[in-house]
């Protein structure tokens, strides 16, 4: 007979060992750059011109045009650089992108208003659904395909994002 204890012991030990999932790793080729095709929703992980891996995801919930100024809910377009990742996100990983640059900076500050900030990719909390832009200007996948992009690009790749 199974005692208390024991059930309680080895659901944490089970709990412990789901987290651990959430950090694959990856030894392929490397990803040289993360390519964004914003109205295709379609982002490549590209090793030189051969695509590794494809994903779908959601957009800010204004997503035609280049993000001008905070809360606009647009997503960047442009050349920018993958500069930090954060494993505790609010949802749930997710991969910086260097938004804003002096460019973007001088285009807000000519409007008057504030670049924004805090451009992530990231993974999607189950309450969002996967038919419809909602982030604030992020790039949001599922928290499966999170955990490959998190293994599989590294702080420094380029990220290209187009229209």
């Amino acid at each position: 007979m199974i005692d208390r204890r024991t059930l309680i012991v080895g659901g944490a030990v089970l709990g412990l060992g789901a987290c651990a999932n959430k950090f694959r790793t990856y030894n392929g080729p490397a990803v040289t750059s993360v390519v964004v095709y914003k109205e295709r929703r379609r982002l490549y992980l590209m090793h030189e011109n051969e695509v590794l891996r494809d994903f779908g995801f959601e957009l800010g919930f204004a997503p035609v045009g280049h993000k001008q100024y905070e809360g606009d809910g647009r997503t960047p377009e442009g050349a920018y650089m993958i500069d930090r990742r954060n494993p505790n996100s609010a949802f749930y990983l997710s991969i910086g992108i260097s938004y804003p640059n002096n460019q973007d900076r001088a285009a807000a500050a000519a409007l008057g208003r504030p670049p924004g900030g805090d451009i992530f990719i990231h993974g999607t909390p189950r309450a969002k659904r996967r038919d419809a832009d909602w982030t604030a200007g992020c790039i949001a996948v599922s928290d499966r395909e999170m955990e490959d992009i998190y293994a599989m690009v590294r702080d420094g790749t380029p990220i290209f994002i187009y229209p």
